[in-house]
C-alpha cells in the first residue's frame, strides 16, 4: 500500500497549487521534496517548502515569468530559483547529480532522473518526494522505514557521503538529535573516522550546524555521544566531559523552569568560561552573540535577579541565573523598568551639568535598585535627598 502525504496547513498556502501546476506537477515534472515531506509525515509543522522539478532553471524562470510569479535566481549554478507566493519564498530546484565534490562544494549537472537526484542527497529520510496532486510519496532509499524507526541513515556508503560534503558529519548528529532513537552504527563509525575533515570547513558553517544541534530535542545525549567519539575534538577541543555535565544541568533547569532551550546559552555551558572569547571568535559569531557568550557565566550577581535583569538585560540575566543554577521565577514576565528621573530634573534642582549630575544619577539609581524599584514618587524623594547632600558637600 502506497504512502500518502497527510494534509497539512502548508498545503493550502495561497498560490501553491497553481505553482505546482505551472511546473508540471500533474504530469510528474514537479514534486515536494525533503524536509517538508519528512516533517509532514511526522506530524511536524513544516517551516519551508521545497519543490524539485525536472525542468532546467531557465525553463523554471520562463514559466514563472509567464505566469506572473515573482522569481529570484537565488542559486542558478545549483539549479535553485525562489518563487515568491503571497510574500513567502518557495525554493524550486532542478533535479541534479554530482559531477565533482571536494568536501565543501559540489559541481552539479542537471538531470530529469528522480533517482539520480535522490542518490545525491544525504540521508534516507531527506530523500522523500511527494506528488503535489495526489500526495503519493516516492521513496528511493527506504527512507520511510528509517523515518518510522527514528534512524538517521546515510544514503549509500557513509564514508563516500562524508567525503562529498564534510558538513554531513554535523548534520548526521543534528538530525539524530532531532529525529533519532537508536544511532546508526555505520554512520557513527564513519563520522568518527572522518571527524578531522571538519577542519576543512568554514567556521561559519560549523557554527550554524552546531547552534541548530544544541537546541534539538535530544541535544544533551547526542553532544555527549559526539564528545565520547571525538567528533568535535579537531574544531572545538575545549568541549569535554565537564562541559557535558554543565550542559546536562542547564538543560534540566531549563526544563523545570519552562525556559526554551537557547543555543548560545547552551554553548556557554559546554565550554570553560575562560575560553568563551576564543571560541566565539573561532566560530565567527556575531558581536552580540560573542558578548553574550562572554557574559553568560559571570554568575548571578549580589543584588538579586531583578537588579541583574535591569543592569544586564533580561536575556543575559536569564543566562547567568540558569548557568549558576539559580531560580528565574522572580523575573519571568517582569517588565524591566526605566529609572523614572532624568539628569535634566537634577539640573533644575541646582546641580551642574556633567560629572556632578552623572554621579548623582548613579547614586539615585543604586538606592532605587536596592529598594526594589519603587515608583516615581519615591524616586523624587530619593533625588531630593541626594541633591541636597551633593549641594551641601559642594558648599
Amino acid at each position: 500500500m502506497s504512502t500518502i502525504l497527510p494534509d497539512a496547513p502548508w498545503r493550502r498556502r495561497e498560490g501553491l497549487d497553481r505553482l505546482a501546476a505551472i511546473l508540471g506537477g500533474s504530469v510528474g515534472e514537479a514534486r515536494f521534496v525533503g524536509g517538508v515531506v519528512r516533517d509532514t509525515l511526522l506530524g511536524i509543522d513544516a517551516a519551508d517548502i521545497d519543490i524539485a522539478t525536472a525542468h532546467p532553471p531557465a525553463e523554471v524562470l520562463r514559466r514563472l515569468k509567464e505566469a506572473g510569479i515573482k522569481a529570484v535566481p537565488t542559486g542558478l549554478a545549483h539549479g535553485t530559483v525562489t518563487a515568491i507566493l503571497a510574500g513567502q519564498p518557495i525554493e524550486v530546484t532542478t533535479l541534479r547529480r554530482d559531477v565533482a565534490t571536494d568536501g565543501r562544494h559540489a559541481l552539479v549537472a542537471f538531470t530529469d532522473d528522480w533517482r539520480e537526484d535522490a542518490d545525491r542527497r544525504d540521508f534516507t529520510m531527506n530523500a522523500l518526494y511527494a506528488d503535489p496532486a495526489t500526495g503519493a510519496v516516492y521513496d528511493y532509499h527506504d527512507g520511510l522505514t528509517d523515518l518510522a524507526a527514528g534512524r538517521v541513515r546515510f544514503i549509500g556508503d557513509p564514508l563516500r557521503r562524508i567525503a562529498e560534503d564534510h558538513l554531513r558529519i554535523l548534520r548526521f548528529f543534528r538530525f539524530h538529535a532531532r529525529f533519532g532513537d537508536a544511532i546508526d552504527d555505520a554512520g557513527l563509525a564513519a563520522c568518527a573516522a572522518r571527524a578531522n575533515d571538519l577542519m576543512a570547513l568554514s567556521r561559519e558553517r560549523i557554527a550554524a550546524e552546531l547552534l541548530k544541534l544544541l537546541v534539538a530535542r535530544d541535544a544533551v545525549r547526542v553532544v555527549a555521544l559526539m564528545v565520547e567519539h571525538g567528533i568535535l575534538r579537531a574544531v572545538l577541543p575545549e568541549i569535554d566531559a565537564a562541559g557535558i555535565a554543565r550542559l546536562t544541568a542547564l538543560a534540566a533547569l531549563e526544563a523545570r523552569s519552562g525556559t526554551a532551550p537557547d543555543a548560545i546559552r547552551r554553548l556557554a555551558a559546554l565550554i570553560p568560561a575562560e575560553h568563551a572569547d576564543a571560541v566565539g571568535a573561532r566560530l565567527k559569531l556575531s558581536n552580540t552573540d560573542r558578548k553574550r557568550l562572554n557574559a553568560a557565566t559571570a554568575g548571578p550577581g549580589s543584588e538579586g535577579p531583578n537588579a541583574l535583569a535591569y543592569r544586564c538585560g533580561m536575556t543575559v540575566a536569564i543566562d547567568r541565573l540558569l548557568l549558576a543554577g539559580n531560580d528565574i521565577r522572580a523575573i519571568e514576565g517582569w517588565p524591566v523598568p526605566r529609572l523614572p528621573i532624568t539628569g535634566g530634573a537634577l539640573v533644575t534642582r541646582g546641580l551642574a551639568k556633567g560629572p556632578q549630575v552623572a554621579t548623582a544619577l548613579r547614586t539615585i539609581e543604586s538606592q532605587w535598585i536596592e529598594e526594589g524599584f519603587p515608583d516615581a514618587s519615591r524616586v523624587e524623594t530619593i533625588a531630593d535627598a541626594v541633591v541636597a547632600e551633593t549641594l551641601a558637600g559642594r558648599g
